[in-house]
């Protein structure tokens, strides 16, 4: 195996890379090599996917197929070999129906149909002793004597902020919400890696072209959430357990979340949100469950600790699973995306399992004492006090914008996230959004110009929102993006983060401050371009970072 699409990857002076029997995610060998194998199908089924949207004769099924695929190989979503091999045969299938439909629309359209070659070819083994024999022609790294780091880094780039648009996508999806230009998008890009592309200024546009699709896959999901569950508003969301039984879902998926809602009201059941569900309390639709009794925990990486002191079951919907432990290894359940070998997946949406699990479980003896987090500050949220955000800019009482957001992560060097935020002057005001935010928003910002300090805008795909209150600010202001006195400090781990970036660089977005380690896919002449071309810049420290961002806006 070889893996570093994610900000934990192995780093020796040797090596940049996890390529042992595990990595450090504590995805095998096996599953990576399968996850590699179900890349390059869909590279062959992008093929023959994005000539079909040519013709004017998209494949639905086969555009879905391609989103669920993709998330599947994202960090920390799925680590059972057993579900890969059989996404490996339904992949040929799907790969052979398209081939066939596209060959007839071809001729339907008087066109020859092209003879493709490639990952449009391959035919995945019978056997995993056999598929693993096949897995070094999917290697990320394939070519890499020809080609050179820099080729191999920019394509992984490109592969990686897929995958993030991927998932992005099929959240909106599953709510309802898809839009043609997106499936062109992701099958167009799948097609271009296909040709193992080796010119850097041709990757790079194609990077910047899923940055400028993301952002209209992060609108589709918010158009998505808002559409189904409502418009976020601002709410304190308990934060200590209540006596009674309970459910902890943790993840992404909005969906799951309402399903399991559902499924408990009137058991007496409480269901508590886990990281990057804790935004789901803003959306009056769910936070119409009086059973939605609050979050419990932090981030992703401290869940081993806290899914072991959880009285009840427990549902990971999305990324980020991490190794279940044997204090509650019989009472996690997968969903969607998500697996991992021995913990029972839900189909369907049918939560009954966990519900009688919750029932069968102790549940909390005691409530404690109410702490509570302020979230809910979506662009129409923020937005429905412009003008006095507005004037409080003009007036000097806010003198600066921080936005600090991204992923959390175990490794070292995320407290510079704690660091920055506590440091920041008293007259700025603090945006975050995705689980990064777990870093700070337990301390107490107070307000300025009469409002909170520090505003929550959501998950991390709410980075959209971010864009859209800067793009209005601009618009207020007579100025652009840049001229915003507005500092954005993002803290990376996977590939949803890194479509957040491109999206970030598509927009012209300059002075982006990226941590806390760089992608390792990012050879020093990648760096070079990103810095000189986008402006992006490394962390430092809190001090110098923030003293750095002040005096631009003062010059």
């Amino acid at each position: 195996m070889f893996c570093f699409q994610c900000e934990q990857t192995a780093r020796t002076d040797s090596e940049v890379g996890c390529a042992t029997a595990k990595g450090v995610c504590g995805k095998d060998e096996t599953t990576a090599d399968l996850q590699d194998i179900l890349i390059f199908q869909l590279k062959g089924i992008g093929q023959y996917a994005s000539r079909l949207h040519g013709l004017g004769k998209p494949d639905a099924a086969a555009d879905s197929f391609i989103l669920y695929a993709l998330f599947t190989t994202l960090t920390n979503v799925n680590f059972n070999r057993a579900r890969f091999v059989d996404l490996i045969a339904k992949a040929a299938t799907v790969r052979d129906g398209l081939r066939d439909a596209y060959e007839e629309a071809a001729r339907a359209a008087g066109q020859n149909p092209q003879t493709l070659i490639g990952p449009a070819t391959f035919v995945p083994a019978k056997t995993l002793p056999e598929l693993m024999a096949q897995a070094v022609i999917a290697s990320v790294r394939a070519g890499l004597d020809e080609v050179g780091p820099d080729v191999i880094g920019l394509r992984a780039m490109v592969l990686y902020g897929l995958k993030g648009v991927a998932a992005y996508a099929h959240h909106a999806e599953v709510l309802g919400e898809t839009r043609p230009e997106i499936s062109v998008a992701i099958a167009h890009a799948l097609d271009f890696l296909s040709t193992d592309p080796v010119d850097l200024e041709v990757l790079l546009e194609e990077a910047l072209a899923l940055g400028r699709a993301n952002f209209t896959v992060m609108a589709t999901l918010d158009a998505a959430n808002t559409g189904v569950y409502g418009t976020p508003s601002p709410a304190a969301v308990r934060t200590t357990p209540m006596a009674g039984k309970a459910v902890l879902v943790s993840g992404h998926d909005l969906r799951d979340l309402e399903a399991i809602l559902e499924a408990t009201k009137g058991t007496g059941i409480n269901v508590y949100t886990h990281g990057e569900l804790l935004p789901a309390h803003g959306y009056p639709k769910l936070r119409a469950y009086a059973h939605l009794a609050g979050n419990y925990g932090g981030a992703w990486q401290t869940q081993q600790t806290e899914f072991s002191a959880f009285p009840g079951p427990i549902v990971m919907t999305s990324n980020c699973l991490i190794e279940p432990q044997p204090a509650y290894r019989n009472r996690i359940f997968s969903a969607g995306p998500v697996g991992w070998p021995g913990v029972r997946h839900i189909e369907n949406r049918d939560f009954t399992q966990v519900v009688k699990a919750a029932l069968a479980l102790p549940g909390f003896v005691t409530t404690e004492p109410e702490r509570t987090t302020l979230i809910g500050f979506g662009h129409n949220a923020v937005l429905g006090v412009a003008d006095k955000v507005v004037e409080a800019v003009k007036s000097g009482a806010i003198e600066h914008f921080f936005l600090i957001g991204g992923c959390d992560g175990a490794a070292s060097g995320r407290n510079y996230y704690t660091e920055f935020a506590e440091a920041t002057p008293a007259n700025t005001v603090l945006l975050t959004m995705g689980c990064a935010k777990y870093r700070f928003n337990s301390h107490d910002f107070g307000t300025v110009a009469g409002l909170p300090r520090l505003l929550d805008l959501g998950q991390c795909n709410d980075s959209y929102s971010a864009l859209v209150i800067a793009q209005a600010l601009a618009k207020a202001f007579d100025c652009g993006l840049n001229e915003l006195p507005l500092s954005l400090v993002v803290s990376w781990f996977e590939q949803k983060a890194a479509a957040v970036f491109l999206t970030l660089l598509a927009l012209g977005v300059r002075n982006v401050r990226l941590g806390p380690t760089l992608p390792a896919f990012l050879t020093p002449a990648l760096l070079d371009i990103l810095v000189n071309r986008f402006g992006v810049l490394p962390i430092t420290t809190a001090a110098a970072d923030i003293d750095a961002a002040l005096l631009r806006t003062v010059s």
